[in-house]
């Protein structure tokens, strides 16, 4: 009988003991720091069917302090002004697209218009193409794809469109590409 008691009193102090662990380890839990870490998205979209348009207009408007953009097409009237709204917000926006193609009315009212409005634009002609199309948002979300920033993108040619967000080696990276290409660009004066 005795035994079967100390046995009893054992377990009960085994349960004891494992509730303290418990309620202990609770408050450690709830006391500690909450960390939150953003996991890596990624959107694509695709044109004439719209979604392209759309994710770069919706990359454009979440825009907080920096836009960094290369461009090989820059005429799209619906994306100069994105951009433009984007600077009247206080975004720091900053421009290099490719002489060559875009020396016509278009390109010339697009680039004018961006200008105009305080925006930094710089043409490149150190390559054959400059057929980058890309738009670094933040230093944290990278566009890229096929998409030129031309209406035919937008509604006449296949072109596809990728966001990436929260991945700071890959912003990183073409950050870095895009200050090389913005170290090579003339600055183009505003009309």
């Amino acid at each position: 009988m005795e035994k079967t008691r100390r046995c009893q009193d054992a377990e009960l102090a085994k349960d004891l003991l494992m509730k303290q662990f418990r309620c202990v380890a609770l408050a450690a839990l709830l006391s500690a720091p909450a960390f939150s870490y953003s996991q890596p998205h990624v959107q694509v979209g695709f044109s004439p069917e719209g979604s392209a348009r759309q994710l770069v207009l919706e990359t454009i408007q979440s825009a907080h302090q920096s836009i960094h953009m290369l461009a090989y097409a820059f005429q799209a009237p619906d994306i100069t002004q994105a951009l433009v709204d984007a600077k009247n917000r206080g975004v720091d926006v900053r421009i290099v697209i490719d002489r060559k193609r875009n020396l016509n009315k278009a390109s010339k009212a697009a680039m004018d218009l961006v200008t105009r409005n305080s925006i930094e634009l710089r043409t490149n002609d150190h390559f054959h193409l400059h057929h980058d199309k890309t738009i670094i948002v933040d230093s944290n979300a990278v566009q890229t794809g096929s998409f030129n920033y031309a209406p035919s993108a937008e509604t006449l040619n296949s072109e596809n469109v990728v966001v990436i967000r929260d991945m700071p080696e890959v912003s990183r990276q073409y950050l870095a590409h895009w200050q090389s290409r913005w170290e090579l660009g003339k600055p183009y004066p505003a009309r």
